[in-house]
């Protein structure tokens, strides 16, 4: 079954070279495009979509609000944002909103497709140390939205899944932490489903963001006091 993507971006010529991209794989499928984030969401209402490719800036709506109120609807799509900077403030924000990774518009193709199989199979974090990158930068400076989980909440947490989502938010994939800890890499991806459900969290992008607000992890990629 092909994975059905909806591009949003304001640039036409940018939305018709991803097509071209897209269009030429067997298992992907470009079932709309939308100008911006309004036009999305008018277009999701009556569109099976399932990864979204969101630009950042954009006219009516941009990205970042669009991929809140996307990510806020039952069963919604998985949201790549697609940003021109690197280290751009706007693509933590759309983290945060609920999107499941961001790349750069200039990415290599091969990269892009990666990295929407990658967000449609549940591996939220597309880029890890580019991922980790953006929030050394930007976390110290936004401020926290609410609903994240309190230190009681976090004190669910055993040792080892402490230790887990430590290595999580610094940007460590499940066979690097395997590594790390000794573990095999099904017994990592159990403990991080764990982690998840006790901290009610969607998924590993959400972990690395409460990292960082909760201060488990500093901005720099240090771990935190102890609680």
């Amino acid at each position: 079954m092909s994975i059905k993507v909806l591009l949003v971006d304001d640039q036409v010529l940018l939305r018709t070279g991803f097509r071209m991209v897209l269009a030429a794989q067997p298992d992907m499928e470009v079932v709309a495009e939308a100008g911006d984030g309004a036009e999305a969401i008018d277009i999701l209402r009556s569109t099976a979509v399932d990864v979204v490719l969101m630009d950042v800036r954009m006219p009516r709506l941009d990205g970042v609000e669009a991929t809140r109120r996307i990510c806020a609807a039952p069963n919604p799509p998985k949201v790549l944002i697609l940003t021109t900077f690197d280290l751009d403030e706007y693509a933590f924000s759309g983290l945060k909103a609920g999107a499941s990774g961001f790349m750069l518009k200039d990415v290599p193709p091969a990269e892009l497709l990666a990295a929407i199989r990658s967000v449609h199979s549940g591996d939220a974090v597309v880029a890890p140390s580019t991922t980790r990158r953006l929030l050394d930068r930007f976390s110290p400076m936004l401020p926290s939205t609410g609903g994240e989980p309190s230190s009681k909440e976090l004190d669910r947490l055993t040792d080892r899944e402490r230790e887990v989502m430590l290595l999580v938010a610094q940007g460590m994939s499940n066979g690097e932490i395997a590594a790390r800890l000794v573990l095999s890499e099904a017994t990592v991806k159990t403990h991080v489903g764990r982690i998840l459900t006790k901290l009610g969290l969607r998924d590993r992008v959400q972990v690395v963001v409460l990292a960082y607000e909760s201060g488990l992890v500093r901005a720099g990629g240090g771990a935190g006091p102890a609680r």
